[in-house]
């Protein structure tokens, strides 16, 4: 395993400033890639490590959709999965034996990690958006990214 992070850990990536030097506008310039459409940023740390953002959004179906945030080791060429957001579909909790069918949220848990599940498997229903935009917006928010050269994102909520 490249990752394992405790939770305490995870929440201190989330709760880290990520200042990105560009503007909200500048990070959705997707491109066209197996049926979905895919948008990227990464934000460096100061120890080499970094974060990404990822969009990805199906051609064809608007609920299926993804806004990712991931920590990057520095050298490393796999990520860990620190918060997903994710359009309307089935997610199933595996420890918990639960399904549902709604706009959802993944976490990062330390529990998924030490039962030998992707670290983001554990996912709970959301009614804070209803697209991708929205999903990303959350994202931003509950994960403390900053547009450097986008003052307002913060205050218009994007």
């Amino acid at each position: 395993m490249l990752y394992y992070f405790t939770d305490e850990e995870i929440n201190q990536l989330i709760l880290e400033n990520k200042n990105h030097d560009g503007t909200f506008d500048d990070f959705l310039h997707f491109r066209e890639s197996d049926g979905h459409k895919k948008a990227g940023i990464e934000i460096p740390r100061a120890d080499g490590s970094m974060f990404i953002i990822k969009l990805r959004q199906n051609i064809n179906t608007v609920t299926d959709f993804s806004a990712i945030l991931a920590y990057q080791a520095k050298g490393a060429n796999k990520d860990f999965k620190l918060r997903r957001y994710n359009g309307k579909h089935e997610p199933t909790n595996k420890l918990e034996n639960g399904k549902f069918f709604d706009f959802h949220i993944h976490y990062a848990t330390q529990r998924y990690q030490d039962a030998g599940r992707k670290e983001e498997s554990y996912a709970e229903g959301t009614d804070r958006y209803s697209d991708i935009r929205g999903a990303l917006t959350c994202l931003i928010n509950d994960c403390n990214v900053h547009f450097d050269g986008d003052k307002q994102t913060r205050i218009n909520g994007i």
